[in-house]
Parts: C-alpha cells; sequence; structure tokens
C-alpha cells in the first residue's frame, strides 16, 4: 500500500533540518521503501517540511518508519499526518 507523510517543521526549526539531512537521506534510502519525497518551500525557497510517499505492507510500517527518521527524533516537525494514498497518474 501507498502511504503519504505530510510533515510541517517547527517554527525558526530550518538550522535542524540542516543538521540532519543527511542522516534523514540516509534513511530514506536504506529503508527501500521511499518512492518519492521533497520538501516543501517557503515562497522565499526555504524548506518548511517533507512530503514521502512510502510502499509498505500496512499503516504500522509507515508510522514505524516515520518514528525513526531522524527528523523526527531530532524534534524537527510541528505536525505529522500519515495517511493511506492511491496513486492514479504518474
Amino acid at each position: 500500500m501507498r502511504v503519504a507523510l505530510i510533515c510541517k517543521d517547527k517554527p525558526d526549526h530550518l538550522q535542524t533540518r540542516l543538521d540532519n539531512r543527511t542522516a534523514h537521506l540516509a534513511h530514506i534510502e536504506a529503508s527501500g521503501v521511499v518512492e518519492m519525497a521533497g520538501p516543501f518551500l517557503s515562497p522565499e525557497g526555504q524548506m518548511t517540511g517533507s512530503l514521502v510517499v512510502l510502499n509498505v505492507d500496512d499503516l504500522k510500517a509507515a508510522q514505524e518508519w516515520a518514528a525513526a527518521d531522524p527528523y523526527a527524533k531530532a524534534g524537527l516537525f510541528e505536525s505529522v499526518t500519515i495517511s493511506e494514498w492511491k496513486k492514479v497518474i504518474g
């Protein structure tokens, strides 16, 4: 099943994101379940959150992936929404 994670950063936490970016990208690579991912941007082009699409067996696996994300462990996110997602185009 595909699952979308929509993660919004806490205000003024860009440095937390930058400090943990390498570990976050390694987590994506090592897990083998990320189909696509990228940051949300402010009007000024600053990273302000993340969209991650996972291909996992169930919502529990998505929740475990999200909890293990170095960004989450560093306290970057103000909110995380995890929802089943159906790919229709692309």
